[in-house]
This record gives structure tokens, sequence and C-alpha cells, in this order.
């Protein structure tokens, strides 16, 4: 055997190994699916589900109800199939992949089951059982990913959980012909609700100025509400009678007792307004970098007064307080005084060290402002001041910044640290030299823009792929893994390699505010049908490729598109003409030898801005095609 084959054997062995680990992987996951689906039927009545045969694939002969994408179990649609019994939570939890679950139309009764703990769910069906009791209260705590919840026409008792009202992402709710009783919760994002009914329950009080907006139907049958959208006046209700044994003038007792408390309530609210203002006076001066100052550095320092102290540090002495503060690590009840750091690859610092570091204003984003600051120890990092951020609990915004943090992939860039106030967060990360690929692209004409041919631009394409590529994986429960793609935050090293910024931000910002703020939310499928998935970071990358082959500013980044180049309308009447040469950017266009390479990579980032997110390429084969296109 010659000295060449012995590599090319190996290489041949090595790529079986590979083909063999990724085949046995499939079949492991898909036995696995297989494994909980017979064990969920054992759950359920005798003679249930006789389609579901062992000896067949639930996604390859498809078993009755089973939802299949890419030969995942993804979900489970049994209704009106006679089914009665338990549900097995256990068998359901083993089954990974799975999003949706529907047993309309059956016979299951008793408590609602632990479907809780199944906290990836998006669509939740129940209508039409024997479902029974009260829903805990904080039933829903866990299941932020919930789209749709229909637990209609069951005999569901008790309040309405404050849990469900708070869902994130709920749009659709139906709960209609039920027992539920007393108040109606107060609706937490409204905006985002296409189908409510909470009609013919027991319910009673004010409706919530949440619901002022929903039609009067979905409120009818219930005796005890008034209010908007009803006709009826709350002031006109009939008061409720005293309880039994309660005499006239123990009821004007306690009566006078709540106007006493009533009066020193509001002596304290008085009080604690004018605290208010007080410490207002005094608040940290960062904010004296919103000032239109946009040229000049300016020093900034925050008195030391101002940074509310960790409790812990001056329990265990001054000694302990410097480090505390420096690494940001300990935080009180009252609040977090300091950094907290998530990543410290780049070391560590407290928020003294970049109140007195000079700040320069690099622009105002969709999100918030940006600053760069040079600390004493050389480090340069960019600050963003981000506002509108309030959707989540401060453990739960801390668990999804320390995920954050935790990440590492060459073309993502990782936050370094973050402070928190309930009006505004600091998120840190370090400071790319090159600044964004927006800038460089548009913005500066000089040395980078010239050192932006062909291979670069191909290379930063094939970074930007890769590190969405990580992204979709690491957060795909999320329907916006990145929600925010565009030219700006794409940051760029010394050596062109890209790193993509503020991805992952969507379920921690307002929900209002991200409609307003962020790109995915400019695709043609929330245009025109209010809705966003992982096929619309994949337009936002289309629009970033075809930014790049162009060199022309998309006029999509702009909010009243009023500038720029509609570079969709442009590509796509480019290609139909067959004229897509005409569309390459001139300082590139003259590298004759690429220029089908170029068409090429055009046509791919066509195949992301499809008006219809299903003929959209996902994100796998837009990598596989890129990866192909070599230099």
């Amino acid at each position: 055997m010659s000295g060449s084959a012995m590599p090319m054997a190996a290489v041949r062995l090595i790529l079986l190994q590979l083909l063999l680990i990724i085949f046995f992987s499939t079949q492991s996951n898909s036995q696995s699916d297989i494994q909980a689906l017979l064990k969920l039927k054992k759950s359920f009545s005798p003679g249930a589900l006789k389609s579901w045969d062992p000896s067949s694939s639930p996604c390859a002969k498809q078993w009755v109800g089973v939802v299949c994408f890419d030969g995942i179990v993804t979900g489970l649609h049994l209704s009106d199939v006679g089914l009665s019994g338990t549900i097995d939570i256990e068998a359901l939890q083993e089954i990974r992949g799975l999003r949706t679950i529907s047993f309309v139309k059956n016979t299951f009764s008793g408590p609602i089951p632990e479907f809780n703990k199944l906290g990836k769910l998006k669509s939740l069906l129940l209508s039409s059982n024997q479902f029974s009791s009260e829903i805990p209260r904080n039933y829903f705590a866990n299941m932020a990913s919930l789209k749709k919840v229909w637990l209609d026409k069951n005999k569901f008792t008790g309040k309405i959980p404050d849990s469900l009202m708070q869902l994130p992402h709920l749009m659709e709710l139906h709960i209609e012909g039920n027992e539920f009783s007393g108040p109606i919760p107060p609706l937490k994002y409204p905006k985002l609700i296409r189908s409510i009914d909470l009609s013919h329950n027991n319910l009673e009080g004010e409706i919530p100025e949440s619901f002022s907006s929903i039609n009067a139907s979905s409120f009818v049958g219930n005796k005890g509400l008034c209010g908007k959208p009803l006709e009826t006046d709350c002031s006109a209700m009939p008061e409720k009678p005293l309880a039994t044994g309660v005499s006239e003038s123990q009821s004007n007792v306690s009566n006078s007792k709540l106007l006493i408390l009533a009066a020193i309530a509001a002596i304290v609210v008085v009080f604690l307004v004018v605290s208010f203002l007080n410490a207002r006076r005094r608040d940290d001066d960062f904010s004296i970098l919103e000032k239109d100052n946009h040229n000049d550095v300016v020093e900034v320092h925050v008195p030391e007064s101002t940074i509310r102290r960790p409790r812990e540090s001056s329990r265990k002495g001054d000694s302990r307080k410097g480090d505390s503060n420096r690494r940001g690590s300990a935080h009180g009840k009252g609040g977090m005084g300091d950094l907290l750091m998530v990543n410290d690859e780049r070391g560590t610092f407290g928020l003294p060290d970049l109140m007195k570091a000079a700040a320069e204003v690099l622009g105002n984003g969709g999100l918030g402002s940006a600053y760069k600051a040079v600390m004493a120890n050389g480090l340069s990092v960019v600050v963003k001041r981000m506002r509108e951020m309030n959707r989540l609990s401060r453990e739960a915004f801390d668990t999804e910044m320390r995920r954050l943090g935790s990440l590492r992939h060459p073309n993502v860039l990782t936050p370094l640290a973050y402070h928190y106030k309930k009006e505004e967060k600091l998120v840190v990360s370090e400071y790319m030299p090159k600044s964004s690929l927006l800038y460089v692209l548009h913005g500066d004409r000089g040395i980078c823009h010239a050192e932006l041919n062909w291979p670069t631009r191909l290379k930063i394409v094939k970074g930007i792929a890769r590190g969405m590529g990580f992204l979709h994986s690491e957060f795909a429960s999320y329907d916006l893994p990145h929600g925010n793609l565009k030219s700006s935050n794409v940051l760029l090293g010394d050596d062109f390699e890209p790193q993509l910024n503020d991805y992952a931000f969507d379920p921690l910002t307002n929900p209002n505010h991200a409609v307003q703020a962020m790109f995915a939310y400019k695709s043609p499928e929330y245009v025109q049908y209010q809705q966003v998935s992982r096929k619309s970071d994949i337009y936002c990358f289309g629009i970033i490729i075809l930014e790049l082959l162009t060199g022309k500013f998309p006029s999509q980044y702009l909010s009243n598109s009023k500038g720029g180049t509609d570079v969709v309308q442009w590509v796509l009447s480019a290609i139909h003409a067959q004229n897509e040469i005409e569309l390459i950017d001139p300082e590139i266009a003259n590298n004759t030898n690429s220029l089908g390479q170029m068409v090429n990579l055009l046509q791919i980032g066509a195949a992301c801005i499809e008006s219809n997110p299903t003929q959209r390429l996902d994100m796998r084969e837009a990598i596989r095609r890129i990866e192909e296109i070599q230099v």
C-alpha cells in the first residue's frame, strides 16, 4: 500500500465512523420516542390507539395523532379518538421535541395533569373533556413558551390562575364553559392576544382594563361581571350583603377602622414620594451620557454613596467589600448595587471601574444606546444601556444573562457583565476593533472598506452563518433565537472574523418595544400576519447576504423605509430578468473569476428572503450551501 493511500484510507474510515455515529444517534432518538409513546399508550384505556405498533416507526409510518418534523416527534394531536384513563406525564417528558399537545373531545376526568412539567410546550389543548377541580395559582409559571391554551368545556372550578394571564407569548386563551369563579386577573400582554373567551363561568367583579378592547361576547354568561367592554356599570351592581352574624354597628366600626388605616397609608405614601424625589436628585451620574455630545469623550463618575452595596458585605467585614464590588458577584435583596459578572475571560471589574472610565458615545440602536469605555487596566468595552426590558423577573433575567455569559463560539460575542435596575439594564461586552459591519461597509470608505474584497465578504457571510447555526441550536425553543440580526449587530475583529451581538433578547424585552426595535419584526410574515418564527431570523440573514453582495444600504433597516435601497425587490427583479451580475458591488465585480460564486451566494440570499416563510431555506440548509462556496 502506497504512502498516499494510507491517509486516504484513514480519511474514509473516519468518515464512515462519523456517518455511523450520526445514523445511530438518530436511531437512538427515534427509539427513545417510540418507547415513550408506547409507555404513554399504556396509561390510556385498553384498546386505544391500535395504530401505535411497536414494529413500525411513528414518523415513517404515520401513527394516529403523532406529528413529526425531521424524524423527531414534535406534537400529539389526539383529538376525538375516545381516550380516557390517565395521562402519563413522565412518558411525555421523555419526548424531548414535544411542543404541542391536543386531547380535545376525549373523556379524561379529574384534576388537570402535571403538564406544567413540560416547560417547552407551545400549545396545550384540552377542550371538551371532564377535567375538574381548581388549577393551582402558579400552575403556568414555568410554561413561558405557551401560545395556545384551550381549557374550555370542562368542569374546572376556583379562581383563574394568575400565572395563566402572565404568560409572555400567550395568543389564544379559551376557558369558556367551566365553573371558574372570582375576579379576572389582569392580562399582562393584551396586545399579543388574537383569540380569547371567558364566557359562561361564574366570574364576578370589574373586568380589568387590559381586557377593555376584547369583544363583549367573550364575557357573556358571567352575571357578576361589570365594566368595559360590557355595558354593565360597576357602580350600579348590588353590594354584597353583610356576612351572617355581623351587625350594622359592627360594620360601621369596621368602616371607621378602614378610614383610619387609609389616612395612615396616605401619610406613608406622601413620605415615600418625598423621599423618592430627594433620592432622584442624588441618583448616579450615568445619565450624563444621554446628552447629544456625540463627538466628545466624557468623563463619567458615580459618587460612592449612590452605589447600593450588597448586604452580605457589610456583615462580613470591610476587608471583603472591595473584592465583592470589583467582581460584582453578590447582590442584596434591595437591588444589585454593582456589575454582575457572567463571563470573566477578560478579567473582573466593577461598576466603579466602569464609571471612572472615559466614555465615548457610539450611537443609538433600537434596543438602547451604546458607549465605548476604556478602563484603567486598558480593557475596552461596549456598554449598552437597555430600556423596556422588564418582561422577566429579576431572578429570571439573571438566569438568562448567565446563560448568555456561558456561550462560547468564535462567531458569537458573549457578554461580560450586566447591571440591573428596574428602569434600565446595562449590558457590557468586549469592544471589537473594526466596529460593526454596517460602519465598515457603508460608513468608512478608507482602508477598511478597501479590504472588503470578495474573499473577505465570503468569510464574513460564513462566520455569520456559523454563528446563527450555533444560536439556533442553543436557543432551539425560542421563536427568535437571534431576533435582531442586521449589519449593525455584526461586529468585526482585526481579521474581519464576525461576531454576532444583540441576540436572544426577545424573551427579555417588553413585547410592544420588541416589535418596534427588533429587525425580525420587519419580516413579511409579521407585517402581514403579526407572526414571527425562526424563519424570521432567516429573512434577516438573507438581507445581510444581499447587503454584502450589492454594497447597498437596505431600506428595510429604516423605520419608514425612506432612503437606502429596497434590496429585496431589486434582487428579485434582477433574478427574474436573469441579470444577477448587475447586482454585484462594482468593488468586487472586477474579480471576474469569482462571479459565478457571487451569483451562487446571491441566489442563496434570495432563497432566504422568500415572502412565504415555508419556502425559505432553513438554517442548516443555508449553512450547507454557503460552506460549499470556495474561493
